[in-house]
């Protein structure tokens, strides 16, 4: 062993090898991280007792209906341009706790918020308010983005305004029936859900990827082991020769 440190090849060798022993231990304290944070995950997803929902023939239905989860879907794969892993929606394990099936409940909640209808409420202060604020002509005629009472005289009530698949920039803020509309379908709630929802698919794929690290680490270990033992083996069998001879 000796003369193997004299050497070049065999020198290097040895280099590699204690490298891929570095890789190795690298590898090893990313993939405990890992799951570290995998059980993490599972753990608070299991706390929140969040579930997809699947018929007797395993299809993902939202409200009853595959035709449901199908636009659902259309959403988050073509509107969102998400790329849907179909493995991670299992019958079998409908627990939220992957980053297709958070972003699966985002689109569930954004859909359903985006094709809503708010009941907005108007008290006669309300609209006195609102004919001060020219927000109404003087007799109390709307001219507002809601198509529907435009032209109209409005009165104390409640008026329905719809989402139309607007998000929280598409409402007019200052109009006196789309401005309260966003507040109600954009709700504190609303995003604070999507909020969360995304934190998980972002902790998922940031798993996912650390897994991929420690396999990186994992496999430079054994390419960089392989070619060291490779090297000591050829320097001692250039060794060998020369005592033979």
């Amino acid at each position: 062993m000796k003369d193997i440190w004299k050497r070049p090849l065999g020198l290097l060798g040895v280099f590699l090898i204690i490298v891929g022993l570095g890789y190795f231990i690298g590898a090893g304290v990313a993939y405990s991280r890992t799951q570290g944070g995998y059980g993490s995950l599972e753990a608070f997803s299991q706390a929140q007792n969040v579930e997809l929902s699947y018929n007797e023939d395993g299809q993902l239905i939202d409200r009853g209906t595959v035709e449901g989860a199908e636009a659902i879907m259309s959403l988050l794969e073509d509107d969102w341009d998400f790329p849907v892993v179909s493995g991670d929606l299992d019958s079998n394990d409908p627990l939220v706790n992957s980053a297709s099936e958070y972003m699966f409940q985002m689109a569930t909640i954004t859909y359903h918020t985006l094709h809503g209808t708010q009941m907005i409420t108007l008290t006669a202060d309300d609209i006195s308010a609102a004919i001060t604020a020219e927000k109404l002509d003087a007799d109390g005629t709307y001219n507002g983005v809601v198509e529907a009472y435009q032209g109209q005289v409005l009165e104390p009530g409640t008026y329905e305004v719809p989402v139309d698949g607007r998000y929280w920039t598409g409402f007019n803020r200052t109009d006196l029936l789309d401005g309260p509309a966003r507040d109600s379908a954009w709700s504190g709630t609303a995003h604070a859900l999507v909020g969360e929802l995304g934190v998980g698919a972002a902790t998922h794929s940031t798993l996912m990827l650390a897994l991929g690290v420690a396999g990186l680490l994992a496999g430079l270990g054994v390419v960089c082991s392989a070619m060291g033992t490779a090297f000591i083996w050829e320097t001692k069998r250039q060794l060998s020769r020369e005592t033979a001879v």
